[in-house]
């Protein structure tokens, strides 16, 4: 009789046990607004005449803003396009002026990150926001980083100037990651960009599927915006996928990136505080 009570009070402990470990992760889930289970950016790099052309009219049919991580010399390439996608609520952000990446690229070669110091990249990244806000008349809060590289020098002398971006900016986004973001737990000066280049709608279906179980935020990352050639996101795939997330069944926040960061770091404040901190002036 008394090994019974040992054990069914054994098994109510376990039971208990499992329970708040369930009630503490409900409780600890991120939560997006409006109900939504997960985020979705849409950001492209270089600032190509595509993204101008024909880019920003298919998301503005749907009403829906991007992140253009943008170069001061191309964007004079198509520099009407450009105020007018910024005056749209286009988010405009900083990809550095000259595109450094590793020598190892031989068109890099003359601009090498190996070469670089992180005095020169944090005069290149203050440089490019100052030309930005000349041009279009908006100061960059974000930064993707050239080739998803974050380093500068070689051997023991490379440095990382993820620090930097940090400094200057509110999130700073990499390239040809595998996994979206976690909201609750992610360095807002690393974020995984995933590739959306020369894929259908269905290649990244499973994808977002997945986030919206985990409660994950994706930000997708591409260059031209067209219907075919290297380095393009093909606008029926983008099409398909705008529905899908308009779709109110599906619970998606589709948001620039910079807009859903400012939303986590908030949301942050809040779950550590109680309520957002008073800022002091």
């Amino acid at each position: 009789m008394q090994t019974k009570r040992i054990y069914s009070l054994l098994y109510f402990c376990i039971v208990f046990l499992i329970c708040s470990q369930i009630s503490s992760a409900q409780e600890s889930a991120f939560i997006w607004p409006e109900g939504k289970k997960m985020a979705i950016s849409l950001s492209f790099d270089d600032a190509r005449a595509s993204q101008v052309d024909t880019g920003t009219g298919l998301l503005d049919a749907y009403n829906v803003k991007a992140t253009f991580y943008v170069q001061p010399p191309t964007v004079k390439n198509r520099l009407e396009g450009w105020k007018k996608a910024a005056a749209g609520g286009h988010e405009i952000g900083n990809h550095s002026i000259s595109h450094p990446c590793s020598g190892n690229f031989l068109w890099s070669r003359e601009n090498a990150l190996e070469d670089y110091t992180l005095k020169q990249m944090r005069g290149q990244l203050k440089a490019a926001n100052k030309q930005i806000e000349e041009l279009l008349g908006v100061k960059p809060e974000v930064f993707a980083y050239p080739c998803g590289q974050t380093y500068v020098g070689r051997g023991k002398n490379t440095q990382s100037y993820i620090p930097l971006v940090a400094d200057i900016f509110i999130s700073g986004r990499g390239w040809l990651a595998e996994s979206p973001n976690d909201p609750a737990f992610c360095d807002m000066a690393q974020l995984t960009g995933i590739e959306m280049d020369g894929k259908d709608f269905e290649d990244i279906l499973p994808l977002i599927k997945s986030a919206q179980q985990a409660g994950q935020w994706v930000v997708l990352a591409g260059h031209e915006m067209g219907n075919s050639g290297p380095q393009t996101t093909r606008l029926a795939m983008l099409k398909k996928l705008i529905e899908y997330a308009q779709d109110p069944a599906n619970e998606i926040w589709i948001a620039p990136v910079g807009t859903v960061a400012k939303y986590v770091n908030e949301h942050r404040k809040v779950a550590e505080y109680g309520s957002a901190p008073t800022i002091s002036k």
